[in-house]
């Protein structure tokens, strides 16, 4: 039996939904918020998507969505355009790599490697920039970022996996 338009649809839409939860976590990180120095340390909701689907979905979140997801973040955010995008594709890469560490471990661990590779993602951020303007910036925004980030994994993380588990069934 020839799969019908719908069916093919429904497949791609659901391959293509790894990509638009992130360009939407990405639009909701970078709406105003109107409070005073929050847009500096708001948290860098597109990493966490990044981290979970390269460790759980890798075929549906490939590098090349990862780059574009990245240029992005970089447009909408101010960043020196390139910054998040080389980011976001070694996170990606980093997290592909240790997929089999991560599989059958409790939640507590996967936090434990999110705070790790996020760390160094902003550690890279952090020198990316402060070479991209010549100056060495000052890190405590980035900081307070990366903390944010850290504390809004678990939240996003279980949304992202209940989308997975109702969505995207293998």
């Amino acid at each position: 039996m020839t799969p019908t338009f719908w069916s093919k649809l429904d497949v791609w839409a659901r391959q293509l939904t790894p990509f638009g939860l992130t360009v939407l976590l990405l639009l909701i990180g970078v709406v105003p918020l109107h409070i005073p120095g929050f847009g500096a340390v708001a948290p860098v909701l597109p990493l966490i998507a990044v981290f979970h689907w390269a460790l759980y979905r890798p075929q549906l979140m490939p590098t090349v969505a990862v780059f574009v997801i990245g240029l992005l973040q970089d447009a909408l955010t101010g960043t020196p355009i390139g910054v998040s995008a080389a980011v976001f594709v070694v996170v990606h890469g980093v997290v592909n790599t240790q997929r089999r560490f991560f599989f059958g471990k409790s939640f507590a661990i996967v936090w434990l490697g999110f705070a790790l590779v996020s760390t160094g993602a902003f550690v890279a951020t952090w020198v990316l920039v402060s070479v991209f303007y010549g100056v060495l910036i000052q890190p405590q925004a980035l900081f307070f970022q990366a903390l944010l980030t850290l504390g809004c994994f678990p939240l996003l993380s279980w949304a992202l996996l209940r989308w997975q588990m109702a969505f995207l069934r293998a």
